[in-house]
């Protein structure tokens, strides 16, 4: 059993027939293949993020969030094994949202604002504006996640930058950008920042990129 799995069930010698049944729904943890399955997924996770929205970390827990759901605490662990499994759920559901908005927009989706600006505002505004939430996921993701994963969330981001010119960017160039402007994002998120949703963070955060690209900077442009 994982260090885990004894926080999470406590002595695995000694337990309660309750311990008991919850590690036997263990051990048939399955992945949410049909409808009502993610169905159940889907609601457990959107529990997740509004019970860290309202209470924080210190109340978050697999029962709070059962309940939340109105799910039993068994119907829970048929899907999650503890809850840093429902944070890094939470943050994958997060960020494959941001990778659809952000192929949509490589599609011609910005609805006339500069696409620049559209992914920018898309990655501030991700979460639903839930700040404690997204801490706590992004902690989670950020501790845990396989590196490989974290690098391909990058990959269409980097594909939506051109230069001052029109010009695809290189790797290089599109690695560093991506970095340096998700990078401040991220850590307005970790830091609790109390402008993170503002417009003059999004304004600066846009004219960082268009700087380094080459952009001539027109007064009072809000494209």
């Amino acid at each position: 059993m994982s260090k885990a799995q004894v926080l999470l069930l406590g002595n695995p010698d000694g337990g309660t027939r309750r311990d008991r049944d919850v590690a036997g729904v263990e051990r048939s943890r399955k992945n949410p293949g049909q409808a009502r399955s993610r169905a159940t997924v889907g609601e457990l996770i959107e529990a997740a993020a509004q019970l860290l929205e309202a209470v924080g970390e210190r109340g978050f827990n697999t029962n709070a969030v059962a309940e939340r759901a109105g799910a039993s605490i068994g119907t829970l662990y048929r899907y999650f094994p503890d809850k840093q499994a429902i944070l890094l759920a939470l943050a994958r559901r997060e960020m494959d949202a941001f990778n659809d908005i952000t192929q949509s927009l490589l599609a011609g989706g910005a609805d006339g604002m500069a696409r620049d600006r559209a992914i920018i505002r898309a990655f501030l505004q991700a979460f639903a504006g839930r700040t404690k939430a997204r801490r706590l996921a992004v902690a989670a993701l950020l501790a845990h996640a396989d590196p490989a994963e974290l690098t391909t969330g990058y990959g269409s981001t980097e594909a939506a930058f051109v230069d001052a010119e029109g010009r695809p960017l290189s790797r290089i160039r599109a690695f560093v950008l991506t970095r340096a402007v998700q990078g401040a994002m991220r850590a307005a998120v970790m830091e609790g920042a109390d402008f993170l949703l503002t417009r003059e963070f999004e304004d600066e955060l846009v004219s960082l990129g268009r700087t380094y690209l080459g952009y001539p900077r027109a007064k009072g442009a809000t494209g």
